[in-house]
């Protein structure tokens, strides 16, 4: 398992756009993805639920990979979140 934990600095947190890309990214791997907030993790690659979550700046999001692309998800999905949030 592959665990990332990133703050969000976007001052809109995480809203529908980026959820949305970010559901799409993880959602091309193979491997499963939870994330989540203060304990509370969901499924990664289901959008309505990432959005429930309401992520705003100064979270730390925690992500878990699971799978045999784990590496590479969690890679790529690093890169996102340091680009977009």
């Amino acid at each position: 398992m592959k665990k990332i934990e990133y703050v969000i600095t976007d001052p809109r947190g995480i809203h529908a756009r980026p959820a949305g890309q970010l559901v799409k990214l993880v959602s091309g791997f193979k491997s499963a993805c939870q994330l989540g907030k203060e304990g509370e993790l969901i499924d990664g690659k289901r959008l309505l639920a990432v959005m429930k979550l309401a992520m705003q700046q100064g979270d730390t999001m925690v992500l878990q990979f699971e799978g045999e692309d784990e590496e590479q998800a969690a890679s790529a999905t690093e890169q996102f979140l340091k680009e977009n949030l």
